[in-house]
């Protein structure tokens, strides 16, 4: 069973700007429409062996639960930094020890919301009227994510692929279609070959670091101080060249070549190693597939991203100059037209207009080409070459929460799709 994506860019495009504007006009309110708009837009176009995808989520239930997370949230953060803080006072004589435990007191909070936001949306999905679901197990699913990031981060990042292995299983182990299970198989050594991009730019990052500062320091050693340094930079961009004390600084344009590379091979990583853990995914008859690409995902991200982003910042750069003309010196005013001479109000009501309108193009090009190329990647690459056990799958009941993806939104975890 072959899965096809019939949606189209410009129809996007022109949903997302609509129920974009809206947003702004209610002043944030609307977005709970417009996710399940564009949801609904999205899993229609996810076709299975013909048959679309349902997302069935109600846009209240996201408002009310995100109330209800704020409440909750505003008390754990209120009431117990507060405790934190004291205790920090007058036990250490110092804040920075409170600081830090309400920093990893949000930490869990933060992946028991994305499991709960996964819950919903897969609770409100369905396919030829059957209902997905995921068990309960968000506290599980944290203290798990906290368990393997501490291994990960004191083997330095060897055991990564484990955690993700791990994490997927938890989640995959407790997903449901109808009554049947899937089950995460495979092992989590096969995901090593998802990393050796990313290890290859590790280690070539971290041998041009050692070669820089300690074989062949750039900087010599006369220069060490950092009292010097700011001296050197302006003789650097007075005369257009680089300090003749300094060392081969040509060596500098491997930086934006390696940082590029440990880019392209986190992406590599996060998206291979999702393709086979999709091909070690199975049900009671059903199999699953992935032909998905690394590269292919790489070259989405970086044509897309530039698009946004640029469009973002000649927004910002364009709103600034805009400011300068209205409340800075003279002189800009008379160079920019005469705007100074407008009322506060209504340079203020420019400026803020304009500021909400560039954030919502940024967002409008990022679902235009970044999420909408992804998704469609993503089902035009995945099949079921196994699908006997269909016909044996019935109905399950409806997973009703009161908080929805409340938690998720509260903490800023559920604005993608």
């Amino acid at each position: 069973m072959q899965v096809a994506f019939t949606g189209k860019r410009g129809a996007l495009f022109w949903l997302a700007l609509k129920t974009g504007f809206f947003t702004i006009l209610t002043l944030g309110f609307y977005r709970f429409w417009m996710k399940t708009r564009l949801r609904r837009w999205y899993w229609s176009a996810i076709r299975p062996g013909g048959h679309p995808l349902e997302y069935v989520g109600d846009p209240l239930e996201k408002l009310l639960g995100f109330f209800i997370a704020v409440v909750v949230l505003t008390f754990y953060i209120g009431i117990v930094n507060l405790l934190l803080m004291f205790v920090s006072f007058s036990v250490f004589n110092s804040s920075w020890l409170g600081y830090i435990a309400s920093f990893a007191g949000v930490i869990p909070i933060w992946f028991y919301a994305r499991y709960r936001a996964r819950r919903y949306v897969l609770g409100r999905t369905r396919w030829r009227g059957v209902r997905f679901g995921l068990e309960r197990g968000a506290w599980g699913y944290a203290g798990r994510a906290l368990m393997h990031w501490t291994i990960t981060l004191l083997t330095l990042g060897l055991l990564w692929p484990r955690m993700t292995f791990a994490l997927e299983k938890y989640r995959t182990d407790r997903t449901y279609f109808g009554s049947a299970r899937l089950v995460q198989q495979g092992r989590w050594q096969m995901l090593y070959r998802a990393a050796i991009p990313l290890a290859v730019a590790v280690v070539a990052s971290v041998s041009f670091a050692v070669w820089v500062g300690l074989i062949q320091p750039l900087v010599p050693p006369a220069l060490s101080r950092i009292d010097d340094m700011p001296g050197e930079f302006v003789f650097a961009v007075r005369y257009g060249y680089w300090p003749p004390s300094w060392q081969n600084p040509e060596r500098l344009w491997a930086v934006p070549v390696l940082m590029s590379g440990l880019l392209y091979g986190a992406i590599h990583y996060r998206w291979v190693a999702k393709r086979i853990m999709a091909n070690h995914k199975a049900a009671y008859g059903v199999t699953f597939a992935s032909r998905l690409q690394g590269p292919r995902i790489a070259m989405i991200y970086t044509l897309g991203i530039f698009i946004s982003y640029m469009v973002l910042l000649l927004g910002v750069s364009l709103i600034v100059m805009l400011g300068l003309a209205l409340y800075g010196p003279q002189e800009w005013a008379l160079r920019m037209g005469g705007f100074g001479d407008l009322p506060r109000w209504l340079s203020l009501g420019i400026i803020g207009v304009l500021y909400l309108s560039v954030f919502l193009l940024w967002g409008v090009l990022h679902n235009t080409f970044v999420t909408f190329p992804i998704m469609r990647h993503m089902a035009r690459t995945t099949s079921l070459p196994t699908t006997g056990g269909l016909h044996a799958i019935s109905q399950r009941d409806r997973d009703a929460f009161a908080e929805a993806e409340g938690f998720a939104e509260a903490l800023d975890l559920g604005a993608a799709i």
